[in-house]
């Protein structure tokens, strides 16, 4: 018998979560290893990609589909993550890792899935043979793709930071807007630059499968923002401790939710059930906004004094919830903050609330970083470069994941918005610092792993 039981109340609370409060599964994300179609021929090796692809996730979207007309649960995504391919580019050394990329779009295409994620290097510590390849063409392949995402992790907790790849990534986002600027600079809205990469990340644009992932695994990503708004709205005289425990049981059953659909997928596809991301990841849909819980704390608008905290309770209460409901918790799992995909963000961005400077604050409490942020087309490299630094040395020194997704708006200017539809949503073109950065990071070299790195 399932062990999981429930009663006609909990049955009710969950229907009028999805009804009314945009409960759903965000995503189910298959990882799919790749480490066995490596091959020194790139054609042969990205036949054995598409055919094993598309073998593995053949029934990936029907899956979904019929989890979702059984529990009467939305599931907005169907996604692949694959082993970073500049680890299979890296016997290819002769050719583009472009080939890879159309590769992935084909099979994506075939299994009808949104997107597939890994085109990816990782390279905290250094670049290995394939890496600087991969990083180099990530701007066209964004370009020729439209399923396709990436990522590069440029520093670890254990590694510190590698300030060369830093100043390369700055380079390689600032090169994909432009290439993109005539579809609203959508190529960096599918780039994420890390600290701390996870393996089993299920959200996009940061997927990846790790090598320490099994063949193939099946992860589940949960949302429910509204849920949690709405639950704090019904206790408006709540003290903190109080909002604490009510956050945490609503992120019990909305996890409760994503361990169900993430059972049910790994039975009927047969393959083994990874981890479910317990994330608070918002839409631009009125009532499913990060930015909005915080406002129904108490803070009039989010991006004022008081929002870091306010924040750092919801993060840390989610994450408490959310282990007590599943033993598969992993990814990401708290508050996601992307401004274009948040319309709560997205108004207080628009009103000057809400800064970079004080999403970067932010990012310290939270489960990623500076995401779906939209600055001048007329930025430099090198201040690119300096945002992502700061943001990796946030997650460098505190142990956490951290990550920037950028969007230069070429052609436009602060206060102009870029348009995207869909869950990418809309982005405000938001000021940055003018003051330059160039020396800092043109000196290169990598910078050191905090003492308390050393824990052997």
């Amino acid at each position: 018998m399932n062990n999981m039981m429930f009663n006609a109340g909990d049955i009710l609370e969950t229907i009028q979560m999805i009804q009314d409060e945009c409960l759903d599964i965000r995503t189910i994300t298959m990882g799919v290893s790749l480490l066995d179609c490596i091959d020194p021929d790139i054609q042969k090796a990205c036949n054995k990609v598409y055919d094993k692809i598309t073998t593995k996730a053949e029934k990936l979207v029907e899956t979904g589909e019929k989890i979702e007309k059984e529990y009467g649960i939305p599931i907005i995504n169907k996604r692949i993550s694959v082993t970073p391919i500049a680890m299979l580019a890296a016997v290819c050394p002769k050719d583009s890792p472009v080939k890879f990329a159309k590769a992935l779009q084909r099979a994506a295409e075939t299994c009808d899935v949104n997107f597939v994620g890994g085109y990816s290097a990782l390279v905290h510590k250094g670049f290995s043979a394939g890496d600087m390849a991969l990083i180099q063409s990530i701007p066209e392949a964004l370009d020729i793709t439209t399923r396709l995402c990436s990522s590069v992790n440029v520093g670890s907790t254990k590694s510190g930071i590698n300030m060369d790849a830093v100043r390369i990534m700055g380079e390689v986002i600032l090169e994909s807007s432009k290439r993109t600027a005539d579809r609203q600079c959508v190529g960096p809205s599918k780039l994420v630059v890390f600290c701390n990469a996870p393996e089993d990340n299920p959200f996009m644009a940061g997927a990846f499968h790790g090598v320490g992932e099994p063949d193939c695994v099946i992860h589940v990503g949960v949302s429910g923002p509204g849920v949690v708004r709405s639950t704090i709205a019904k206790y408006p005289d709540a003290s903190i401790d109080e909002l604490a425990d009510i956050i945490k049981k609503t992120a019990f059953k909305i996890t409760r939710m994503g361990q169900l659909v993430g059972t049910k997928a790994s039975q009927m596809l047969n393959i083994p059930f990874g981890i479910v991301d317990l994330s608070l990841a918002p839409t631009p849909a009125i009532g499913d906004s990060v930015a909005h819980i915080l406002e129904t704390m108490g803070l009039e608008t989010c991006g004022t004094h008081g929002t870091t905290a306010a924040l750092a309770l919801l993060n840390d209460a989610v994450k408490k919830g959310g282990v007590m409901a599943s033993s598969n918790v992993g990814g990401l799992s708290g508050a996601f903050i992307p401004v274009s995909e948040d319309a709560g963000m997205i108004e207080a961005a628009v009103d000057g609330t809400l800064t970079i400077t004080k999403l970067e604050t932010m990012t310290a409490v939270c489960s990623v970083g500076l995401d779906m942020i939209a600055i001048p087309g007329d930025v430099s490299p090198s201040t690119i470069s300096a945002i992502i630094a700061d943001e990796m040395a946030i997650g460098m020194i505190n142990n956490k994941t951290t990550a920037v997704r950028l969007i230069p708006a070429v052609g436009s200017k602060e206060g102009d918005m870029l348009e995207y539809g869909g869950l990418f949503g809309s982005a405000p073109v938001m000021p940055i610092n003018r003051k330059s950065s160039e020396k800092f990071i043109s000196r290169g070299g990598r910078i050191p792993a905090p003492m308390h790195s050393i824990k052997n």
